[in-house]
């Protein structure tokens, strides 16, 4: 490890933690209380950890190993990078069902198509600038009309003739530049002189100067920003064809869970029920339903073989105590698992399950920042397939290139060391400052204060980082569109 001594809550999860098998098979569970905050391993007794192996066991996903007790086993530890890559690859990299969208309903979404031009951009010669439009050398005689844009003016200007434009006006034919009206004067007779000399279509915006009819302007899987609706009004378009935005179902479960007031008798604030629908409609999802259902296995059964949503996300019950009954609900209706457990820190317990064809889970941590690590390391990744973002260039944040294959992922130096795991990867909270990235203290898996204040979560390797060491960066969602992202 390197850095500074790590907090207590961190210490204490780091120890209760490395207590883990790791021979590829199944993970020692943990009992939680079902009145914690979140079904998450226990740190109450910290204990000696075992020799790791060199490198976190992978495993084949799909498979279920029973556990004491009937409940469901960990198949294995997935890697943090091989878990992302999985989420991503979990559904059909062409994205989802294409639909028409009207342009004023398309923002965020992902375009099906490429994008081509139903007309000539502009469709006619038109006006730069304020003046005069002149046919041949002047002096010109000006005549009485003007040209407006989207009125009609004179069709044809003789030789040695000026008639006033305005910007955006079509240019009359054999018109052969236009003058701009701080550069031309009105003698006593009413005659037009240039001030400067004119050139041969000079402020004349030719028909076809951006594109012709059927060029392709932008290509499929383009994100509909406001300057891409503003194209494709420009370009002839009423409505856009486009991918539709993945539904998904939240279902929070916990009794201990409060909806208003402050924490008493053992029960605390439910805060991923407010968080999570804002943070996956910002992924580009739309969320159907958020649904708390305690912790009751009989309606998470029933919720999760009604839903039609493509992803279910699940808040707690994904570790392997009396009341986590994620597992076994999946291992009930036939669920193919595809990550059951990450070696990332914080959100460890999180799990990816295909129910059936074209429908998917992500299994949160219960504890409010593991959620979070588990939504950025699985849900991310298969919504950024669904909605049609699976490939793209990576940003950059100072001078260093990203090594990351998600385009939310960019690299910036650590200032100071980094407390690392011994054995997995571990999601820091940071705040960028100049070129460095500098850890937020308050980054336990229950804490909120940190990822709060945070430009992005800092991806440390097991171990730790020294000070410099130059870190991939997860950006946050409203960070990547500079506070222009839409959660509604």
């Amino acid at each position: 490890m390197t850095g500074q001594p790590a907090p207590d809550a961190e210490l204490d999860e780091a120890l209760a933690l490395v207590n883990e098998c790791r021979d590829g098979r199944r993970a020692v569970p943990h009992s939680a209380s079902p009145a914690s905050p979140a079904s998450t391993p226990s740190s109450a007794s910290p204990v000696s950890p075992p020799t790791p192996p060199s490198a976190p066991s992978h495993t084949r996903p799909g498979t279920w190993e029973q556990a004491p007790e009937g409940g469901a086993a960990h198949v294995g530890v997935t890697s943090w990078p091989a878990a992302r890559a999985r989420a991503a690859q979990a559904v059909p990299r062409a994205g989802g069902e294409p639909v028409a969208v009207p342009l004023d309903q398309a923002l965020g979404l992902t375009l099906a198509a490429p994008l081509t031009a139903l007309t000539d951009l502009p469709s006619f010669d038109t006006s730069a600038m304020d003046g005069w439009a002149v046919a041949g050398p002047g002096p010109w005689g000006v005549r009485e009309d003007k040209v407006l844009a989207g009125h009609e003016g004179p069709e044809t200007l003789g030789d040695g003739e000026a008639v006033r434009i305005a910007t955006g006006a079509r240019i009359p034919r054999e018109a052969t530049a236009v003058l701009r009206s701080e550069h031309g004067r009105l003698d006593a007779r009413g005659r037009l002189h240039a001030l400067r000399e004119v050139v041969q279509g000079q402020d004349i915006r030719p028909r076809g100067q951006e594109c012709r009819s059927g060029d392709q302007l932008l290509p499929a899987g383009s994100l509909v920003t406001p300057a891409v609706l503003g194209l494709a009004a420009a370009a002839g378009y009423d409505t856009l064809g486009a991918l539709r935005r993945p539904r998904v179902d939240i279902l929070v479960l916990g009794d201990e869970l409060l909806t208003e007031g402050l924490p008493r008798e053992g029960l605390i604030r439910d805060a991923l029920g407010p968080m999570l629908p804002s943070w996956l409609r910002a992924l580009g999802a739309e969320v159907t339903g958020v649904r708390r259902l305690g912790d009751d296995a009989d309606a998470l059964h029933a919720a999760l073989t009604d839903s039609a949503a493509d992803l279910i996300v699940t808040t707690g019950g994904t570790a392997a105590g009396p009341v986590d009954h994620v597992h076994p609900t999946l291992r009930r209706i036939g669920a193919e698992l595809l990550v059951d457990g990450v070696a990332v820190r914080p959100g460890h317990p999180m799990l990816l399950a295909r129910i059936r064809p074209g429908r998917h889970l992500v299994g949160l941590p219960g504890n409010p920042l593991a959620a979070i690590s588990g939504l950025l390391t699985l849900a991310e990744p298969l919504l950024r397939t669904l909605t049609g973002r699976g490939s793209g260039a990576a940003t950059t944040y100072a001078p260093h290139a990203s090594p990351a294959a998600s385009p939310a992922a960019y690299t910036a130096p650590v200032r100071e060391d980094v407390q690392g795991h011994p054995h997995d990867t571990r999601l820091v909270p940071v705040t960028l400052r100049a070129e460095h990235a500098v850890p937020l203290r308050f980054n336990g898996p229950a804490m909120l204060r940190g990822i709060a204040a945070a430009d992005g979560l800092a991806v440390v390797p097991p171990g730790g980082a020294r000070g410099g060491q130059v870190l991939e960066i997860l950006d946050l969602p409203w960070r990547s569109t500079d506070g222009g992202v839409c959660f509604t």
